[in-house]
């Protein structure tokens, strides 16, 4: 089987034939058709989460997919040869840049039937994070105030559109030149970040879904009314996280003192600050799935490339030049 794996951190990948994967019982074998290109995958290569995500190597990059199933396990119920499905795998069984993979049946959902192969691939980990930031953290309600972060982006993109059907008035910060993108998806406040400064502009927000830390993270609680919270997905991580990941102690006490900063700056404000590691599920996914075939979400493939340009398609991330989300697409 092909596939494009690193062998060391830091090291670029390379595509090289590795074992057909291990079908379980719960599992399903998966023909991949697209996978997207995320930030995480560019940091999981360097090495940035060695500490909370120790992967063995070799290893196989690739948190999202959408394919077509070949084969199930004994004990499958959900699924058969044929269907069209999407996933964002286990973090402990990623490797969507690859012809094949297995996915645990509780991961995986029915794609959304509108959708083509390559948008339903871009939208697994960027829709589980809107949907486990406003919904499952943030309960967003009608009439509540929320600011999405770079609401050009992958994780952006989906958010602005989820947060208005729930009800919120949305603001945004991106380029003058996608100002009208986002309003379309629909922000109703846009703020230029390169000329103008949301901490000035904004007041008495219910949510903040940060994706960019540092003095952004800070500014955003400041924004907020009290009470309310802020989402990071850039970081730092809070303890609540280390005790759900079940990290050793020294690693819980080190995650304790990384984020300590920020929370002490929240708590001083009456507001509170989480990180989020967003996680695999496929019951969300087959409640977003509804929402792209309602017309509700609508998903931004900006960039398609074929498989076999895998690194060079990953280090154009950072360049960015486009909206929404980068997708390999893998033809047999």
């Amino acid at each position: 089987m092909r596939a494009f794996v690193i062998t060391k951190y830091k090291e670029a990948l390379h595509e090289a034939e590795v074992a057909e994967p291990v079908v379980g019982e719960r599992d399903v074998l998966v023909q991949v058709q697209a996978a997207g290109l995320n930030q995480l995958d560019e940091k999981i290569r360097l090495g940035e989460f060695k500490q909370i995500l120790p992967y063995k190597l070799q290893l196989i990059l690739g948190n999202d997919v959408a394919g077509t199933v070949l084969r199930v396990g004994s004990k499958v119920t959900g699924f058969k040869p044929g269907d069209e499905v999407y996933a964002r795998p286990h973090q402990d069984r990623i490797g969507t840049f690859a012809e094949r993979i297995a996915v645990a049946e509780e991961d995986l959902a029915l794609k959304p039937v509108s959708a083509s192969m390559a948008e339903a691939g871009s939208l697994p980990l960027v829709a589980l994070t809107a949907w486990q930031a406003l919904v499952e953290r943030g309960h967003v309600k009608p009439g509540q105030k929320v600011l999405i972060h770079a609401g050009a982006g992958g994780v952006g993109s989906i958010a602005i559109q989820l947060a208005k059907h729930l009800g919120a008035t949305v603001a945004t910060t991106a380029s003058s030149s996608n100002a009208g993108f986002v309003r379309d998806l629909g922000a109703d406040i846009v703020i230029d970040y390169r000329t103008e400064d949301f901490e000035q502009l904004l007041s008495g927000y219910d949510l903040v879904l940060d994706s960019l830390g540092g003095q952004n993270l800070q500014k955003s609680l400041r924004i907020l009314k009290p009470g309310g919270k802020a989402i990071g997905i850039a970081g730092p991580p809070d303890p609540a996280f280390a005790h759900a990941a079940g990290l050793n102690p020294l690693l819980r006490l080190a995650i304790t003192g990384l984020s300590s900063k920020i929370r002490r700056q929240a708590r001083k404000l009456g507001v509170s600050y989480e990180f989020l590691f967003m996680r695999a599920n496929g019951n969300q996914l087959r409640q977003i799935s509804k929402l792209v075939d309602s017309g509700v979400l609508r998903p931004v493939v900006g960039k398609v490339s074929p498989f076999d340009q895998a690194p060079e398609a990953l280090e154009s991330l950072a360049a960015g030049g486009f909206r929404g989300k980068a997708v390999l697409t893998l033809t047999t």
